[in-house]
């Protein structure tokens, strides 16, 4: 697992802490837009209440939530069967302790808890240049499809584990809480932007 950075700690999180995550996902995510940081946090609450979580931990500082991240259920649609596999969303940290490692370690701490629960690889949607360091990999190299077509290419990315076997391809499904909430793939302008980004910036896959 990443190393802790200093002064913090990260655990599972409980019941108790529903609030303050819910405070430091609209924070985080709204910071330049307090709407957006609204509909991840309704987002997240309602798929905690669905009971589709699979792992939820937050990094804090003395007895502060200072950080959180989600890892949930969803499928891949593979010739031979359907496959549970998981996603890694949401990541936040509070934004005057961004920068010091936390989310760096939320997504080590993450990966071991989705690597724990047996499913056999975790996705998620996002920077390739974070999340490329940290262990992802583009999940297009492995004949994995997004579960919308308007998430770039590059920033759909994986991290395969024992359980992963080569036949483990198809598209992703999510459950459908993330479509009434239309957090699936990206749409213009955000969209057009990063895929002229992307291009520009990346090398193919």
């Amino acid at each position: 697992m990443t190393p802790e950075p200093p002064d913090a700690a990260i655990r599972p999180a409980t019941r108790a802490d529903d609030r303050d995550i819910d405070a430091v996902i609209r924070a985080a995510f709204g910071a330049a837009d307090p709407g957006e940081g609204d509909k991840v946090a309704d987002l997240w609450a309602e798929v905690r209440d669905a009971g589709l979580v699979l792992a939820e931990l937050v990094s804090v500082v003395g007895e502060e939530v200072v950080g959180h991240v989600g890892v949930s259920h969803c499928w891949l649609d593979a010739r031979r069967e359907l496959v549970e596999v998981a996603m890694l969303s949401p990541l936040s940290t509070l934004p005057d302790h961004q920068g010091a490692g936390i989310g760096t370690a939320l997504v080590g701490a993450a990966i071991e808890a989705a690597r724990a629960s047996g499913r056999p690889a975790l996705f998620l949607e996002g920077s390739p240049a974070f999340y490329g360091s940290r262990g992802f990999e583009r999940a297009g190299s492995y004949g994995l499809e997004p579960a919308s077509r308007r998430t770039p290419e590059a920033a759909f990315q994986v991290v395969r584990f024992d359980a992963y076997a080569d036949w483990m391809t198809g598209r992703l499904v999510y459950p459908d809480v993330w479509w009434r909430h239309d957090a699936a793939g990206l749409r213009d302008p955000d969209l057009a932007f990063l895929e002229d980004l992307f291009a520009r910036e990346l090398p193919p896959s």
